[in-house]
């Protein structure tokens, strides 16, 4: 069992195709790991594991795999980079001390490149930044240097340069000569001794006197400089040569800081902060960061990084603030979807549990001893959708049973039933992402659907002031049914909650008050389904001014009927309208597009109220868009961008539809209602 300095954890980040899980199968056959070179091509990889994975040839769920290089435990964390499955890999970066962030040489720095960056970089994690596929034809490699040091700081320097022939890679740390392709190992290991020594004053004096600085001291004070982010050191590699790998895990397992040596995870207790030291003998807390699911058994399996303190077999383990104690069963390794019992898991290390049904990403695991939550980054809001229907009649509550598990496994996928529009609504990152769900639903719970785009949640309101007058009257024998109402409508103010104003001004006792309540329920009746297209109603004011009743006829149910009725009268005249959610987006495009996105947003009835430029050549276009204009959005900008475009978007408000299509939403309803009857 590794002791927590004795232990590394590093997650893959970077865009999609960039050879992420190239990378870790070659640190994983290099290191003894596995006895062969897994390929995702051949799909023989340890870490696309799942039919999806192997399908579609890319990774779609964060691996977890583990290997020992120089008596140091690596726990290595390969994640998913298109932006379709981007929540497992935001996931995972809580877990690990140091991100690497993978670029293709021939690709360039891409959109996911970006966002991985940032989201490591507001983690305040330690970076290392890897060029794979250094050996591919027709790149540029001098220009792409320059553009990672313009995009991400002149603090990213060559741990190591291409070899002249391209089939090695020169140690540009303990090298100051040597031949490479692209530049002189001479200057490379200059600049990066110069930015590693930045973080210690003592050294810098020293350095700037004239001093000879040692290998010892350098390799004292990279780590100090990694973790206060003077140097992010670069290294080329050909994953699939497997070049360059043993000097990537040389700078890992030398330079890259430890759980002991990195800075404490907090745990938040509303405005207090406490710090979780990584400590063995310390209180356990823990962070469920995985929940996947075995594809062959179904097996749940929980993956949770120990922070401090020891987990056992038969430590009595509590889920956030539940005072229900958990057995953890066997503490296991995971290598992919193959698992290997340990004795326990210490501060530091990443340990997986099974059988667990309870546990979900982003829980808490400690034994009594700590409180608090801690934070993960904020997940992308899934605003992809598609309506579901069963393609079999009596299939509804396996979908449902079944959408609960695809949901425990992913932050960013989600579904619930609308209750204005009926639907059972799945939501995702885009296309992709929802068409590997449904093929997971196929393939795993074998359930087949149908889909559908989603109806837009639109709502209905007035314009107008009006009154409302209604008379139920209803002799059934013996005794009878009476309530007369007089009612205003008139509208309020736009997107107000609540969304219906009420008003009780009866004077004289023309309506007693116990009839105020089901006069409120008629009017809600309404409310609830609207009057012109069978949409909720917001932004009206009601106020009830008069009516009549019997002493014996007038009932609850006659004045709820009377309220509904009068209020239907009274949004009649009072110029109804339709309203529709407005969306807020930011599209991060190239500045190369950003006249073909302003000009397909105005043509969306789309505004732009703003702009930001950012480094290597991109623009943040801030636009607020009507959600029917955009639900297809994702395929759109793909098209113009050549898939270096990416968005988000969350509800802004309600707007009134323009004349015509609120003529084309109600003439819909119409043709529905007749159908239905």
């Amino acid at each position: 069992m590794a002791k927590t300095s004795e232990i590394r954890n590093i997650v893959l980040l970077g865009h999609g195709g960039c050879g992420k899980t190239s990378i870790a199968e070659s640190i994983l056959h290099k290191t003894g790991a596995v006895n062969r070179l897994g390929s995702v091509d051949d799909k023989s990889s340890v870490c696309d594991y799942y039919d999806e994975e192997k399908e579609h040839l890319h990774s779609i769920q964060s691996a977890i795999t583990n290997c020992t290089h120089n008596g140091i435990l690596i726990n290595l964390i390969d994640t998913p980079g298109y932006p379709d499955f981007m929540g497992p890999a935001i996931g995972a970066i809580p877990a690990a001390e140091t991100a690497v962030i993978v670029i293709s040489a021939s690709a360039g720095i891409e959109t996911n490149t970006r966002k991985f960056f940032e989201l490591a970089s507001q983690a305040n994690k330690p970076k290392i930044i890897v060029i794979n596929k250094m050996d591919n034809d027709n790149i540029d490699l001098p220009e792409l240097l320059k553009n990672i040091r313009e995009t991400f700081g002149s603090q990213c320097r060559c741990a190591n340069l291409p070899a002249a022939d391209s089939k090695s890679v020169i140690d540009c740390i303990i090298n100051d000569s040597g031949d490479s392709s692209i530049g002189s190992v001479a200057d490379a290991h200059t600049e990066l001794i110069e930015s590693v020594i930045e973080a210690d004053d003592t050294l810098m004096e020293s350095y700037l006197g004239g001093e000879t600085i040692s290998s010892e001291q350098i390799a004292f004070v990279f780590v100090k400089a990694m973790k206060t982010g003077t140097i992010i050191p670069i290294i080329f590699t050909n994953a699939r040569g497997e070049v360059g790998i043993t000097e990537l895990l040389d700078l890992i397992v030398k330079y890259s800081p430890s759980p002991a040596q990195a800075a404490p995870a907090l745990l938040a207790k509303g405005e207090n902060k406490a710090e979780a030291k990584a400590d063995s003998s310390g209180p356990l807390a823990g962070l469920v960061f995985r929940v996947g699911f075995d594809p062959r058994s179904n097996m749940k399996f929980s993956t949770i990084r120990i922070f401090s303190g020891t987990l056992k077999s038969d430590t009595s383990l509590l889920r956030n603030d539940e005072k229900k104690a958990i057995r953890p069963g066997h503490i296991l390794k995971s290598q992919g979807n193959e698992t290997k019992e340990i004795d326990a898991g210490v501060a530091g290390d990443i340990i997986t549990l099974a059988k667990i049904e309870e546990l979900t990403l982003g829980d808490t695991l400690h034994d009594g001893k700590v409180s608090g939550k801690f934070q993960m980054a904020a997940f992308p809001e899934p605003m992809f959708s598609l309506a579901l229907e069963p393609a079999s009649r009596g299939d509804e509550q396996k979908i449902s049973t079944a959408l609960e598990k695809l949901t425990n496994e992913d932050p960013c996928f989600k579904f619930h039933h609308d209750a204005q529009t009926k639907e059972l609504v799945i939501s995702g990152l885009g296309d992709l992402h929802l068409r590997v769900v449904l093929e997971k639903m196929e393939k795993q719970f074998k359930l087949n659907v149908n889909t559908k785009q989603p109806k837009i949640p639109y709502r209905e309101t007035i314009t107008g002031k009006a009154d409302g007058h209604y008379r139920h009257k209803k002799q059934t024998g013996g005794a009878g049914q009476f309530g007369e109402v007089y009612l205003r409508v008139e509208p309020a103010e736009r997107n107000s909650d609540p969304p219906m104003q009420f008003g009780w001004d009866i004077f004289g006792g023309s309506i007693p008050g116990q009839f105020e309540a089901p006069i409120v329920k008629g009017i809600d009746d309404v409310m609830k389904s609207g009057v012109v297209a069978g949409y909720p109603m917001q932004d009206v004011k009601v106020s009830v001014y008069d009516g009549k009743y019997h002493p014996v006829d007038s009932k609850e149910v006659a004045f709820r009927a009377a309220g509904k009725g009068a209020f239907i009268d009274a949004i009649q005249k009072a110029k109804p309208a339709l309203l529709e959610p407005i969306v807020n987006m930011e599209i991060t495009v190239p500045a190369d597009n950003i006249g073909d996105i302003a000009g397909d947003l105005a043509s969306k009835r789309g505004r732009v109220i703003g702009q930001d430029m950012l480094a290597g050549n991109f623009i943040v276009i801030k636009a607020q868009v009507p959600l029917s204009e955009v639900t297809q959005y994702n395929s759109q900008l793909k098209s113009v961008t050549g898939g270096q475009g990416s968005y988000s978007m969350t509800l802004s408000h309600y707007e009134p539809v323009p004349p015509n299509v609120q003529q084309q939403i109600i003439a819909a309803h119409q043709k529905e209602k007749e159908a239905e009857s």
